[in-house]
């Protein structure tokens, strides 16, 4: 056969049409399909979702403002939190010169690993949004993209925070970051990018940046599924290690010589109400599971029921989170299960409660958090309320992330 002629012939002309053709811009391999990229210029793509308010938004209910942000914030993320306030300050310096600023939580909320909402209150669901807007008494829409997340990547959402800003005519003018800090306190901003390119375009005058990186939480998207069933099941399969401890163990536990907030929880398997809020305890474990804070459990159980006491623990999921064992190797610790091994002279709990905490009356269980360095948190005798006990934990702890010293 004589193939080559024609071969000849056909390479140039693949090759023209190659050149003729702009190249695609292909999105990395950890966006979902569907991503792209919007480059400064590109129309505001259109979009349809429902709001905290239960109404629909679409593009064309914001045609008359001369300006547009469009930005991607959530519930969880700490960095997105901490914006919240300048961009409410947004609203009230910009909306009487023609600014309208929409958010857009674009998080898949089954996407979300326990241990990423130790700082906040709320989950991404919708519900949730409803409550988090109220309590930070939003001055904007707020819509939600986290069923089908087309919105996001419409836009190339990249992370929460991630601010889009278009003009008149809906072309693109600034995207990226809200400003350069990370922090919920505005003397922390040095770079105030998007309130920058605000000012020029209403001057009339080209935006200084046109493109900043944003900075904060990954979107979520609902590819990310698997990857948080999988932390699930390595969560439950693991082990518990369970020891004795004395009085004096217990004190020098109490006294929190650490930078941990740590959660003491006295129980027995034998006790109903210790079983029945057990739960609870565990799910505020996993919820600051990437913070700096231990659940120490104190079974007053016999010694001789160890393998009972681990049993249930393990039953439970009452495992060491990743981020603290480090801590604890640091300690000379092998975990944070322990049984309560009163002196055979006084075989009661007397010494236990003088250790831990004096002001406990007496019946299991009982719930001490204390704070680095010792002080009381919050402390409860009998069955705790889960979500109260969590509040108070991340009241102390904070919703940011905090400016070293």
């Amino acid at each position: 056969m004589k193939t080559a002629p024609l071969l000849a012939l056909l390479i140039p002309a693949l090759l023209c049409a190659q050149a003729d053709s702009p190249p695609k811009k292909q999105p990395p391999t950890s966006h979902p399909p569907g991503f792209q990229t919007l480059a400064i210029g590109d129309p505001a793509p259109d979009f349809q979702l429902v709001g905290i308010d239960e109404e629909k938004h679409n593009l064309a209910d914001y045609a008359s403002s001369p300006l547009l942000m469009v930005a991607f914030i959530s519930n969880h993320c700490p960095t997105s939190q901490a914006v919240e306030g300048r961009l409410k300050q947004l609203v009230k310096d910009y909306k009487p010169k023609g600014l309208s600023l929409i958010a857009i939580n674009p998080n898949d909320p089954a996407a979300l690993r326990p241990d990423e909402l130790g700082y906040s209150k709320y989950n991404d669901s919708f519900p949730e949004m409803k409550r988090h807007a109220k309590e930070q008494d939003f001055n904007f829409p707020y819509l939600f993209d986290g069923e089908t997340q087309a919105t996001a990547k419409a836009y190339g959402c990249l992370a929460t925070p991630h601010v889009f800003l278009f003009d008149q005519e809906r072309k693109l003018r600034y995207q990226g970051r809200l400003d350069d800090s990370r922090y919920a306190d505005p003397a922390t901003v040095t770079s105030h990018d998007a309130r920058n390119a605000i000012d020029a375009l209403l001057a009339g005058k080209p935006v200084p940046v046109e493109v900043t990186k944003p900075h904060g939480c990954s979107t979520k998207w609902i590819e990310k599924r698997p990857a948080v069933a999988a932390d699930q099941e390595k969560w439950e399969k693991g082990e518990v290690h369970v020891e004795l401890i004395d009085a004096a163990g217990v004190a020098a536990l109490r006294k929190n010589d650490t930078k941990k907030v740590r959660l003491f929880n006295v129980w027995a398997t034998w006790c109903g109400p210790c079983v029945e809020e057990f739960p609870e305890l565990v799910a505020t474990a996993r919820k600051f599971g990437l913070r700096d804070f231990e659940f120490i459990s104190i079974s007053i159980n016999e010694p001789s029921e160890l393998q009972e006491v681990k049993d249930f623990l393990e039953k439970h999921n009452a495992i060491v989170p990743d981020k603290i064992k480090p801590t604890l190797k640091a300690e000379g610790r092998n975990g944070n299960a322990y049984i309560y091994n009163p002196p055979k002279d006084s075989p009661n709990t007397d010494a236990l409660i003088q250790a831990l905490d004096p002001e406990w009356p007496g019946p299991i269980p009982h719930t001490l958090v204390v704070a680095p360095g010792g002080a009381v948190i919050y402390r409860h005798n009998e069955e705790v309320n889960g979500d109260e006990l969590r509040a108070k934990i991340l009241e102390a702890m904070g919703r940011f992330y905090v400016p070293e010293k």
